[in-house]
């Protein structure tokens, strides 16, 4: 499975191209930046973002779009650009016909640290492990995008749910298997960013 991350800004977007390979590993195939001019028009920097974002899905022609989902932050125009950036890209994923999840920042965390609160230097070490880099990949939105990519490869949605085996009447059924620290961590962080909702 081929996967597109994308960590969604108006300056900056990160891009990322990564795919499954056998034993659960993850292969880098691209990554880079989608840029637009400060002093545009936002409308024309929304179109350069949209028109980048374009050619990498013609380019890769993945399976699927991982976006960061967009939280609330102090800075509002931040926070609009980056809305507006995502919905250019869900757009131009929909054209294609393509699946598109919205990851936290959380669940990315935890799915490539085993923390859904590790830091920006953290996760691009991790990142860096996973797809068997040299040097970390950078800036951090490339790296984000790149963890994105990963994230969905490695949701847990994707495994199979253990069996549920009840121990006897009225009492609560118990797990046939246990989930690994990473599947516990990001099952916390998801049930967190959903009473943030």
């Amino acid at each position: 499975m081929r996967v597109l991350g994308v960590d969604p800004g108006l300056t900056r977007c990160g891009l990322g191209v990564v795919e499954s390979a056998p034993g659960r590993r993850v292969r880098l195939v691209e990554v880079g930046l989608a840029r637009s001019d400060v002093d545009a028009d936002p409308a024309e920097r929304l179109l350069t973002i949209g028109t980048e974002v374009e050619r990498w899905l013609d380019r890769h022609s993945p399976d699927g779009v991982a976006v960061e989902r967009v939280f609330a932050q102090h800075n509002v125009r931040t926070v609009m650009g980056t809305a507006q950036v995502s919905g250019v890209v869900m757009v131009a994923a929909a054209r294609r016909g393509l699946p598109v999840v919205l990851h936290t920042p959380s669940e990315v965390k935890a799915a490539v640290t085993g923390n859904g609160r590790a830091p920006k230097a953290q996760v691009q070490l991790m990142v860096a492990r996973i797809l068997g880099l040299d040097a970390l990949p950078s800036p951090a939105d490339a790296a984000d995008a790149l963890a994105l990519g990963i994230c969905h490869l490695w949701r847990p949605v994707a495994a199979p749910r253990p069996a549920r085996v009840p121990d006897a009447v009225g009492v609560p059924a118990r797990s046939t298997t246990s989930a690994t620290p990473a599947q516990r961590a990001w099952a916390l962080a998801e049930a967190a960013s959903r009473r943030g909702r």
